[in-house]
């Protein structure tokens, strides 16, 4: 992953603070969409700090899960607590550490639009899932459906125009249905389906959602920690303006994730 491109994503509790405890409740409702049956073998790609491998775990009894991810901080943040059927290991989705068909379904959770080839890693995906196996996404909607992170950005662009540059409702264009229901299809993957993901992201009070960004850990936060701490502040000072707040301080704010599955023929196209 191009960290100076996307964001450092390396501290665990920070990333919880800022994404984790809103990915987990997209990863509960993901998992239930997909319908697995019990006693599979998963592969979580970039899995994180385990939001999606602990929403399998919870809901799907597998026979085994092996999480995958860069970042050594974050694979050590998911192992502390992790359900004893859980494994994670350091490594590239690129280069997946699985035997051709060694599992049954590979998910990932919030991480296709950050690698630098998704189509690359999703080829990679599907050979190590077996025939009929099931390969799933999950992405966040920056162009419409993330609340927070566009009310950020229109912020960030009102203080400092070149912020347009860094601006993730404009950088993914994979994350809407149509890109991804194509990639899925190149990938020689059928019975393709996308549905959105709703859940509601409620901050206890303006503290809540700002000081997440101070924490460097993605796009957003990596944009505030370089900026001059005048210019920092006004940008705190637009988007608490921008941001409904509640009588009791709290600011309720929805987000929206696609959702993404298709299913490895018996046989590949070329194969």
């Amino acid at each position: 992953m191009d960290e100076q491109r996307f964001g450092v994503w390396v501290v665990g509790d920070s990333y919880e603070r800022y994404m984790g405890r809103w990915s987990r409740l997209v990863a509960e409702r993901f998992v239930a969409w997909l319908g697995c049956a019990d006693g599979l073998r998963w592969l979580d790609v970039g899995c994180g700090t385990g939001a999606l491998t602990g929403a399998v775990a919870a809901r799907c009894r597998p026979r085994a899960v092996l999480g995958v991810d860069p970042s050594s901080g974050f694979v050590a943040s998911a192992r502390v607590g992790a359900p004893a059927v859980a494994r994670f290991v350091v490594g590239d989705a690129a280069s997946l550490p699985v035997p051709d068909e060694g599992c049954d379904v590979v998910g990932s959770g919030l991480v296709l639009n950050f690698l630098p080839a998704p189509g690359a890693a999703l080829a990679e995906a599907v050979r190590v899932v077996r025939p009929g196996g099931l390969v799933a996404a999950y992405v966040w909607d920056y162009a419409d459906g993330m609340e927070f992170l566009s009310r950020f950005w229109r912020a960030a662009v009102a203080v400092d125009p070149s912020a347009v540059e860094q601006d993730e409702t404009r950088r993914f264009p994979v994350c809407r249905p149509e890109p991804l229901r194509a990639l899925w299809a190149e990938a020689g993957l059928v019975d393709v389906a996308v549905t959105p993901i709703d859940v509601d992201t409620v901050f206890g009070d303006f503290d809540d959602l700002w000081e997440p960004f101070l924490a460097g850990q993605g796009p957003a936060p990596g944009f505030v920690s370089g900026l001059d701490p005048v210019v920092r502040e006004r940008l705190r000072e637009t988007l608490r303006a921008a941001v409904p707040a509640r009588e009791d301080g709290a600011i309720a704010l929805t987000a929206r994730a696609w959702a993404v599955r298709g299913r490895r023929p018996d046989r590949l196209p070329g194969r």
